[in-house]
């Protein structure tokens, strides 16, 4: 009973962990296509933009629940 917790912690922090390298790869694959893109459409804009919000959220959560990881 009391392993449990343990077990579910350390499984959501290896999840947060992978959502976050997840985010940081598409925000910087769509910073890369905005880069190269002449008029850069507003869609690509919102997408970059909603992507960036998810990572720095993760990042906050996972500052705020101490866990470290590879970068």
């Amino acid at each position: 009973m009391f392993g449990r917790k343990k077990i579910k912690k350390k499984d959501l922090d290896e999840e947060l962990l992978m959502k976050i390298h997840l985010f940081r790869k598409e925000w910087n694959n769509l910073n890369d296509i905005l880069e190269n893109s002449i008029e850069p459409s507003e869609k690509g804009l919102f997408d970059q933009a909603v992507s960036r919000a998810k990572y720095f959220f993760l990042l906050k959560e996972a500052r705020n629940r101490h866990i470290k990881g590879m970068h």
